[in-house]
């Protein structure tokens, strides 16, 4: 939502905004565009989106892979060694207008949670500064002219006008009635005509907007309507008037990309494979990075398919390199790798899944060390396993996996541990842990730290094959999978990452599978004498 910001119409006074989201999919998006009624719209908190889908032909795939394929659409012509050139000024801006368009449009697709906010400079800002002192001016001009006797409403009606325009953009096609009665009320010819002579009602007028932003808000602004109809004081009114304006604003515009969502699925596809195709035209040499990624990730599925079956001719499927790219990004080194371009988009998500995964690995070994320690008799009892992960994601929450800081948050959990434990086996009727048994299980703990712990690094295997399981997609039978001994505590929390990861896998396919079938046709030949499937 950061990439979309309020757009402020009349920059000497920035009262009131016009719809601030624009999106260049087939077009623009219509805020008017929606379901013919008069009732109010509910307010956009938070919705779900199902994944979006694309017809298309798979890649024929051999090796005993049961993932899904990528589909073979026509493919582009990419070019991955071409000399640089030199383009214009108006040639970046376009690009960079493609790229942030595409990029909204991936984002209210992926983000199930995806919401337009007003954006607010900082409190101390220069930019919010000089906003405050212009608002306050205006205002202050505002009071000075219905302060003069007789009264000046030069501003008031222009601010009128304002609110109608405001009122009549937040109208569906289906509101006739209420389109007709803003334009008697607030007639402009005639209001100025009144304002002449001096008959000018602004209350009226105010408590007719009122009323009628009553009838069009979501039931979440219901109560700044209630305060707006408290407040006598002319200036403070209007302001007041334009601040829940613009708020209303921000919800039709979520109410607009909630109720498109399902057409923007659809088109999403096609949409950001063409502006790729674009700012690949003006830039050949876009997919260094993405064949690099594909190039490693088949060296690797190739030592591992070599491993398995040692001596004995082994073919390569597109969809395994594929599917172990993408998981080699849940073990990203960000500091000496360059990301993908064609997984850009996702790199924040992919990062959070990548901490989430090695946060959960840490939880699990903390939990084996621990119900391992204490025997099965502590380990079986109810809410035992339940409270010790709740200590523990407590103190590993958000916590980087930097040795330093991850080897003094294990030393302070060691201790909440061994205090757990001791009370536990008390309350049961159980001798609490001796001082060689309270050194060893706290040693365990603490050894967790180093990324070469056994149990660590097993774990962690384990965790990567069942995320590897729910890029599986065309096998409904992965839903009922064995959970692989070790992750029954973070279960839930696996499937949640695994369903994401696996959405965000898909949609990833869907858009750029044509480049990584040209690609991996290339590398797959390249090595075609190994006995790798070039197909």
């Amino acid at each position: 939502a950061g990439l979309v910001g309020v757009n402020t119409e009349r920059r000497h006074r920035t009262v009131a905004a016009r719809f601030p989201f624009q999106l260049d999919l087939e077009g623009e998006i219509n805020p008017h565009t929606m379901p013919n009624s008069e009732g109010k719209r509910p307010a956009s908190d938070s919705h779900n989106i199902g994944q979006g889908r694309a017809t298309s032909t798979d890649i024929e795939s051999k090796g005993g892979d049961d993932s899904t394929n990528m589909p073979n659409l026509c493919k582009p012509s990419i070019s991955c060694c071409s000399h640089t050139r030199l383009v214009s000024v108006t040639e970046v801006l376009e690009t960079a207008r493609d790229v942030s368009n595409m990029a909204i449009a991936h984002e209210v697709v992926i983000n199930s949670n995806f919401q337009i906010q007003q954006m607010e400079s900082p409190q101390n800002s220069l930019e919010r500064r000089v906003k405050d002192i212009v608002h306050r001016a205006f205002w202050d001009s505002l009071q000075a002219q219905l302060g003069e006797t007789p009264p000046q409403y030069s501003h008031a009606i222009k601010l009128l006008q304002e609110v109608k325009e405001s009122l009549l953009a937040l109208l569906l096609p289906g509101h006739t009635r209420l389109r007709s009665q803003i334009g008697e009320v607030l007639d402009l010819e005639l209001i100025q005509q009144q304002a002449k002579h001096n008959a000018l009602d602004i209350h009226r007028l105010a408590g007719f907007i009122i009323g009628m932003m009553g009838s069009l808000c979501a039931p979440v602004r219901d109560g700044e309507i209630r305060k707006l109809k408290s407040i006598t004081e002319t200036v403070s009114l209007f302001r007041e008037i334009f601040r829940v304006l613009d708020m209303m604003k921000i919800d039709m515009v979520n109410f607009t990309i909630k109720t498109l969502k399902p057409h923007l699925q659809q088109q999403s596809i096609q949409y950001e494979r063409s502006k790729f195709q674009e700012f690949l035209n003006k830039q050949p040499n876009a997919l260094e990075h993405t064949t690099a990624w594909l190039k490693a990730a088949t060296e690797e599925t190739s030592n591992s398919m070599s491993q398995n079956h040692g001596n004995q001719p082994t073919v390569l499927s597109p969809a395994a390199v594929l599917n172990q790219g993408y998981m080699n990004l849940l073990k990203w080194n960000h500091d000496t790798n360059t990301y993908p371009e064609t997984v850009l988009m996702d790199k924040s998500r992919l990062q959070g899944l990548q901490q989430r995964l090695e946060q959960l690995t840490l939880v699990a070994s903390v939990l084996l060390v621990t119900t391992n320690a204490v025997g099965a008799a502590i380990g079986g009892l109810p809410g035992f396993v339940d409270k010790l992960k709740q200590v523990t994601c407590v103190l590993l929450d958000e916590l980087s996996c930097k040795a330093l800081r991850l080897g003094e948050a294990l030393h302070a959990l060691s201790d909440q541990i061994h205090r757990e434990v001791n009370r536990t086996l008390t309350e049961h009727g159980y001798t609490p842990l001796k001082n060689e048994q309270e050194a060893i299980l706290k040693g365990q703990i603490r050894s967790i730290r180093h990324s070469h712990n056994v149990v660590r690094i097993l774990l962690g295997e384990r965790i990567n094959v069942y995320v590897k399981e729910f890029l599986s997609l065309s096998s409904p039978q992965n839903r009922h999978r064995a959970l692989p001994g070790g992750l029954g505590p973070i279960q839930a929390e696996l499937k949640e990452v695994g369903a994401t990861f696996s959405h965000i896998v898909h949609h990833n396919r869907m858009v750029f599978g044509p480049y990584y079938s040209e690609i991996l046709a290339k590398l797959l030949i390249t090595e075609g004498d190994t006995g790798m499937d070039s197909r």
